[in-house]
């Protein structure tokens, strides 16, 4: 049975989200061949900072599953859920399950931890986050170095989400193809889809708005 879980902004985040830090990856690390590497970096750590802002609003005023209140899930019901997959017994969620729901969390944290600190970061050379100025070089220089190794967890984390997604695979829950139409395939006869699993898609271009004026207020004002 197929129900409706991920709501457009939510599927629209996630994706935009991945663009951009696989660009902040290449140009970070010189990879992209493009002209400008570190201005294009800034401006996708910029964006991402924006859809981080997004996201944290969205997870009190999103869809059903988005929320999160549906997918923060107390230490008892972690330990549940690792030990159901470690028996065997293979519990499927309609949204984020206990495991997933931290990995979600840590995603948020470490990527916005990530665009935050570049903002203040330089590279010795002729490049300074646009907030440099309000720290100075020594200060500048302490956040650089958590910028890089920032980086180290973060791909770690984003390892640890792409294994996660091919063994959910095997065992039969197409999680990459339900954030791209936002249906899941439910084993369960007995689940029910929400009736706000939708989200209102106004309420997301407005907190699109309000995120985008807050971060480029504060970044360039």
């Amino acid at each position: 049975m197929k129900i409706y879980v991920w709501d457009l902004p939510t599927r629209l985040f996630h994706w935009s989200l991945v663009i951009l830090v696989v660009l902040s990856v290449l140009t970070g690390l010189g990879w992209s061949g493009l002209e400008d590497e570190m201005r294009i970096h800034e401006w996708s750590g910029i964006a991402i900072i924006v859809l981080v802002l997004f996201r944290l609003i969205w997870g009190f005023a999103g869809g059903r599953h988005a929320r999160f209140t549906d997918f923060m899930k107390g230490p008892v019901a972690v330990l549940k859920y690792v030990k159901g997959l470690v028996t065997g017994a293979h519990e499927q969620w309609l949204g984020h399950n206990p495991l997933g729901g931290l990995s979600v969390i840590a995603m948020i944290v470490l990527v916005g931890l990530q665009a935050g600190l570049g903002l203040f970061a330089n590279d010795d050379s002729h490049i300074e986050g646009p907030l440099f100025s309000l720290v100075g070089k020594e200060t500048s220089d302490y956040l650089t170095w958590l910028h890089r190794l920032n980086s180290d967890a973060l791909y770690v984390v984003i390892g640890i989400h792409i294994c996660a997604i091919l063994f959910y695979r095997l065992k039969g829950e197409r999680l990459v193809a339900a954030m791209v139409h936002g249906y899941k395939n439910f084993e369960d006869g007995s689940a029910a889809p929400a009736q706000d699993a939708k989200g209102n898609i106004i309420a997301a271009v407005i907190i699109l708005a309000i995120s985008a004026g807050l971060t480029i207020w504060t970044v360039y004002f």
